[in-house]
Formats: C-alpha cells, structure tokens, sequence
C-alpha cells in the first residue's frame, strides 16, 4: 500500500512539496494515505499533475515534457519508487484521468478513430472462470498480515526458513569471530605476536589452512617440554664458535705395565739382614737418615750402635734396593700427574652451547664426569699398589689390574666433539630454525585454540543448522513452485477468456442502467488483422445505430468512465486487487449524473472492495458530499483508520497537499457546520484565544444559519424577520434581540464604531441559547439529529 508522496520536484504546480512538512494534523503528527483517500482541490490546482504521477506507476513511464522532474512514492512493503524507474513496485495499478481517456478513447481527439477494446470473462466461459476460481482459493489470500493456504505456507515456510538462515549465519559468525580473533585480532591474535608464531601477514584464510594441517591424523603436536625448549630458542643469539677440545691422552696401558714390573721386581738376598727382609720395617731405613754421621748411639734404645752394625745395615740397603725406590716414587708422581689432568679436565661451559643443545650436553657432560670419577678411581688404584711395594719394597707384589674403560671416554670425547661440530654449525642455521620453531608454536597454538573452542563440534552444529536450512529452503521452494504454476496456470485459463462482446455489454450496462442513455451504445465490431489474419475487435460509439460523432463533453465524461469501470473487471485485472486512482471524473455533468457517478464507485468498486487502495480527487464540493457517503466514510471511528480527507491548496505558480480542514470533512452540508458553531457558543461560560472565533464569527453564523433553518420551516414569501418572529413566539424580545446581534455583527455597515470595540460575552451566549433552546423545543427529532450530526452526545446537550 502507497503512504505517502514523499516529494515532488520541477513537476508542473509542484514546484517543491515535502510530504513530511506539509501533510500533518492538528498536533504536528505526520499523516499518511489510508485504504480510501479523498483529495479536493479547486480546478487547475494540481489534481490532474498528482493522477499522471500514479498513471506513469501503471504505463512505467512519466511524461518528457517535465523539465528534471523528481517524485518518489513510499510504500509500506515494497522499496520506495522514483522518477526513473516506475515499473519497480510490481503493483497493479489502474488510473481514470483525461490521458486514460485519450489513450484509450481515441475518438476523442479523432472523430474517425476508435476505442481501445478489451475482454472480459465472457458468458459462455463459466467452467474455465470456475476453474480459475478453484486454483485461486487453492492460492489463498496474499494481503500482508491476512495471508490464507497456500500463501500463508509459503509466509510460514519463508519464516521458519528466514529463522534457520539466521541460525546457520549466528553460528558462522559465533566461529568466524573466534576463528578472526585468534588470527588477526589486536594485541593477541597470531598476527601481532610474531616474534613467538613469525607471521607478520597472518590472515583468516591462513588460519583455515593451518587448522587443516593440525587436523590432520599425521600431524603430532610437540610436547609441553619441547614448546619451553623452542621458546627459549626463540631467544637465542649468535654465539661464537667452540674451539675444538683437546683429548685426554693418559697412556693407562704403559702406566699398568710399569706398575706391574715395578711390582714384581725382585731385590738379590746377599748382605741381607733377615729380620728386616721378613719383615719390611721401613723405620730402619728412616732411623739410618737420622742417626748416620749425627748420633753414636740410638735414640730409641740409647744402645751404642757399632761399627759393624752400621756396615751390616748399608749392606742391607744397597743400590738395588735404592734405585726402586726411585722407581717407584716417580711412578706414583706420574700418575697423580695423570689425575690431576682428569681432574681439570672439563666440558665448555653449557652457556656457549644453544639452548637446542642443552639436553644433549647434560648428557654428555654426567657421562664425561662418571667416566673422569672411574678413570681417577683406576689411576688411583695403581698408586695403591705402588705405595705397598714401596713399604715393602724388598718382597714382590702381585699386579691387580685396575678396571678402566679406555674405549668409553674415546666415545665421549667423540659425543663431544660431534656436539662442539653441531652446535657451530648451529650458528648459521639459526634463522632458519627460529622459523621452523615459531612454525611449531604456531601449529601447538592452534591445536590447543581449536580443542578449547571445540572447533570439530562448532562445524558440525554449523553443518547440521545448514542441512536444516538447506530442508526448510526446499520445502519454501517446493510452495513457491506450486504457487508459481498455478499462476501461470490460472494465466493461461484467463487468456482463453475473450470475450470483446462481453466488455461492451458491460458498458452499456452502465451507460443505460445508471445513467438512462439507451441513445448511445457503445459496439464491438470485428475484423480480420491484416498482419496476422485473425479475428481481431475494436470498439465504437454508436448513436441510432451509426456511429456517433460531435459528442458533448457530458456524454465523452460519461462513457468514458463507464468504460474505466468496465476495464476493471477486464481479464488482466479482475482479482488482483488494483490500486485505483479516480480524477475528477464528473466533469461537465449535471447534478443527476454525478450522483450515478458516485453510485458506480460505491456499487462497482466499494461493492466487491477488489482493490488495494482507492483515491478520489475532485473540485466539485456536491460529489465530494455524496464521497462522504461511502461505505465507512462517515465521521465515526472507522473513518480515522480506512479514509484519509487531504486537500491540495495552490498559491500563485506552486501547489502543497495538506490535511482536509475539518469544516470540509467532517459537515455534510455547511448547515450543519453553523448549527455546532451556534451549539459551542451557548455552552462556554467564558471566552479564551481558543474558542475566540466562535463568538467572533457569531453574527454571520448566526444570520447563515437561520436564513436556512427557517427557509426551509416556513417555505413561503414572509420576510425574514417575520419569520424570526414566528420562530421565537409571541415574546418580541429574543427575536428583536437576536435579530440586532444577527445584523450588527454580521455587518459593520451603519454601525462602523461596532469595529472599533470587542465583542461582548454575555450577548453572544445569550442569543445562541435562545436559538438552540427553540430549536429543541420547536423539534426535538431534527434537533437530536443536528447534535448527533457534529458529534455531540445528545444526553449531553
């Protein structure tokens, strides 16, 4: 449905009309078109421009005549229409206007021309029209919010569809958000830490390409342990080379064979004492350091020691024995030589190694420092030997070979070496491994961002939402389609409804029926196409059987609106509910012919109410009296939400469209207009600038009023105020009272000082109860339906 004009622009009178600013009620609020809409407008105001407008919605196409027109129509459940496109609204519009008739009555503007033909259902088509109605109550209603069978599932399924829609796409951006926010949302999306994830230009579809990667079965996620060591490799920075360790070259082989020989070497027996020989008391050979050449007798026994005990005692330790004691000792201070290199033997310290390194150089390094500790252990077990035989250095020891792993501290050194090689082959590598580590952060980052948004359950909710779309979209499909066919269809069976005859009988049924020209018919005359050879009709206006030329502008009104009406019900209308636009259409007809005028809107169109919207413009103020009797248009409730009353005002070269003054709308005849003004000033106990014109008016209202009120009770040839006498009875006073108010002040003329003062309260309110009081008592039935007539109770007056 139209609401409203929202503006015209450049197009003939409307220069710049703004519907919001102009179109308004008393309290300011914005009105809009209603199912019915009446529009008065004096003659050349702008009636006509309005109609063209609405007729190029029909044609498609405004006039070129316009210099840069600019209109747009607003409706309430299609987009708004403009100047440039009128074919936009996909509604059946249908407009009676003076291009109507020359369009379709060209005999008009050429007497030797025709009328525009057209079908309508023909009589002898019952069981196709019969047909046609079955599939349209099949179809259902299609008005907003009244939507019947097929039509309201189709509103039902679009809906439920419309909802799953909304579903699948909640559920989208539910992910879709989650899914932008990890990748590119500021400060925590991937995008904005690459200094951990590398990827400066990370984006959503990359992320939907990695989650596919951690997804797959082949992908293995690193361990927490390995995510703090590439963490910390994150924070390496280029170290500088491990310079090559030098070996441990301990020759234990040699140092066990000394040590055996040395151990098993005898000392000959000659000159020997045997006491010291079987037992080694190396005190002996200490006591002999401290008492040869210093004491003559022996500190521990103060005996005298002899000469010939101290050649028996040199005798006992000769060279021989002397020599291995040497040997012996240097022996021993070799090896603590080769412990303390085991002992100051060490690995680099792990700092210089990369952090990538550090499991492995633990490692390496416990295993170094067991087989040092073994090592130290085996040298020291050969000191352990030699120090024996050095206490007892005249008897032999049997060698006990030491447990030490040589083949071992080989491979360590070897495990050293290769870490020290990788480790500085490490240095040039760096970049790339810091790559391929923020790679393997950033893939453990989203395998853990996709199980805590449980990403698998997100897409299959999203999945199972579509297929229910997907369901909901066919089943709506599935309605539309058997909607669609049985249009089509039902098109296809009004198509075989021609019947030219048919058309033309329902013309001159209203041409002789409602208006009693039974001197002119209109006939349908049939002819061979030359082009296609079939039968083709036109239409002509025939008077006594001829057909009719120099038609009065009455007669031209007269059929041309009958054949307006008529096209109604034509075969490309009848049922769809057009939008109707009437202008103006009792031009050059006489009082009788405009109320049959009215009688074919209410019977024709108000009777079977087969349109969407109605509008009416006229000038005349009688066929606007009778358009206040349509069905609904009286001043009740239903009118405030069915009919809307607007005028359109034109000032110089300009016209606006404004609400319908209530004195217009709301009277069937100015009568009773003045019999309320009469009524408002006999009740106000005191005057204010709201009711002010009441009284201010009071004396021509008054005079008006009761000019036609007693007219029409004493319809004879007395004189007013003889009239006014009967009126008021015998009392003379209240008519010669009313009489003075009725003249002075509807009248300035011989009383011009009456100008110069304010019009008093207490005349006014007593003049006008004096005429309401006779009236109710003269008649109380036509006084109760004056007051019914404006609205007022009449308990209350």
């Amino acid at each position: 449905m139209i609401t409203k004009i929202k503006y015209i622009k450049n197009l003939a009178v409307y220069k710049d009309f703004e519907w919001d600013k102009e179109v308004k009620n008393e309290k300011g609020e914005i009105l809009e078109f209603k199912k019915t809409n009446i529009i008065y407008g004096r003659n050349y105001s702008g009636k006509t421009t309005l109609s063209r407008i609405f007729r190029a919605m029909e044609t498609g196409k405004l006039s070129s005549k316009y210099d840069n027109p600019e209109c747009c129509i607003k409706f309430n459940d299609v987009s708004d229409v403009i100047q440039d496109d009128f074919t936009t609204h996909k509604k059946q519009v249908r407009v009676f206007n003076e291009d109507f008739i020359r369009d379709n009555l060209r005999f008009v503007v050429n007497p030797d021309d025709s009328i525009e033909p057209f079908a309508i259902v023909g009589g002898d088509n019952n069981t196709i029209e019969n047909e046609i109605n079955v599939l349209k109550d099949k179809l259902g209603e299609n008005e907003k919010e009244k939507e019947t069978r097929l039509y309201k599932d189709l509103l039902n399924g679009s809906q439920i569809a419309k909802q799953a829609a909304i579903a699948v796409e909640a559920a989208k951006k539910k992910l879709t958000d989650q899914l932008s926010l990890k990748a590119i949302g500021n400060p925590h999306g991937i995008k904005y830490k690459p200094e951990i994830y590398g990827d400066q230009l990370y984006s959503n579809p990359k992320l939907l390409k990695e989650i596919s990667v951690v997804k797959n079965d082949s992908y293995e996620p690193i361990s927490d342990d390995k995510k703090s060591l590439l963490l910390k490799l994150l924070n390496e920075q280029k170290k500088d080379s491990i310079l090559d360790s030098k070996r441990l070259n301990i020759l234990f082989e040699d140092l066990n064979e000394q040590t055996s020989l040395l151990l098993s070497r005898k000392i000959t027996q000659s000159n020997k004492i045997d006491g010291l020989l079987k037992d080694a008391m190396l005190w002996v050979k200490e006591g002999i350091d401290l008492h040869k050449n210093k004491r003559s007798k022996c500190s521990f026994c103060d005996n005298d020691i002899t000469k010939e005990r101290w050649i028996e005692l040199e005798n006992h330790f000769n060279e021989e024995s002397s020599k291995l004691e040497d040997n012996l000792k240097i022996l021993i201070s070799n090896i603590k030589n080769e412990i303390e290199k085991l002992e100051d033997f060490k690995m680099e310290v792990k700092d210089k190694y990369y952090s990538k390194f550090h499991v492995e150089y633990e490692i390496i390094n416990a295993e170094l420092i067991d087989c040092l500790k073994s090592s130290k252990d085996a040298l020291e077990l050969l000191i352990n030997q030699l120090e024996n035989r050095l206490n007892d250095v005249f008897n032999p020891l049997a060698f006990k070979e030491p447990p030490f792993d040589k083949q071992k501290l080989i491979e360590i050194f070897k495990k050293i070496e290769q870490l020290n090689i990788r480790s500085n082959d490490y240095t040039k590598n760096l970049v790339k491994e810091q790559n391929e580590a923020k790679k393997e952060l950033r893939l453990r980052e989203i395998f853990d961002f996709i199980n805590t948004i449980q990403y698998d359950n997100q897409t299959s909710e999203i999945a199972s939402l579509e297929a229910v779309f997907e369901m909901e979209k066919n089943k709506k499909a599935t309605i539309k389609k058997e909607i669609d066919d049985i249009l089509v269809l039902i098109t296809q069976k009004q198509n075989q409804l021609n019947d030219e005859g048919g058309a033309v009988d329902k013309v001159n049924e209203f041409l002789n029926s409602h208006f009693g020209h039974q001197f002119l018919t209109l006939v349908a005359i049939e002819f061979d196409d030359d082009v296609t050879g079939n039968k083709k009709y036109r239409f002509e206006v025939q008077r006594d059987g001829k057909k009719a030329h120099h038609l009065s502008e009455g007669e031209v009104s007269l059929i041309a609106f009958c054949y307006f009406i008529a096209k109604l019900k034509d075969i490309k209308t009848k049922g769809k509910k057009p939008i109707i636009w009437i202008d103006d259409p009792i031009s050059s007809l006489d009082s009788n012919h405009i109320f049959f005028i009215y009688t074919l809107i209410n019977t024709q169109i108000y009777g079977d109410e087969e349109f969407e919207q109605l509008f009416i413009s006229t000038h005349n103020l009688n066929f606007l009296k009778y358009l206040k009797r349509l069905p609904g248009a009286d001043i009740t409730k239903e009118t405030k939400t069915r009919f809307r009353h607007l005028i359109i005002n034109r000032s110089d070269k300009n016209s606006i469209i404004k609400s319908m003054p209530n004195f217009l709308k709301n009277y069937v005849t100015e009568f009773n207009y003045l019999f309320e003004q009469i009524y408002k000033c006999s009740i106000m106990s005191n005057v204010n600038d709201s009711n002010y014109t009441e009284y201010y008016n009071f004396g021509n209202n008054a005079r008006k009023f009761l000019e036609l009120f007693l007219f029409y009770k004493y319809p004879d040839t007395t004189t007013q105020t003889q009239k006014i006498k009967k009126f008021f009875g015998e009392n003379n006073i209240p008519s010669i009272f009313t009489d003075r108010i009725n003249n002075e002040y509807a009248h300035l003329s011989g009383c011009f000082e009456r100008g110069e003062t304010l019009i008093e309260e207490p005349e006014m309110y007593t003049a006008a109860k004096l005429i309401i009081d006779r009236i109710k008592y003269h008649d109380i039935d036509q006084y109760q339906a004056l007051v019914n007539s404006v609205e007022i109770s009449f308990e209350q007056a």
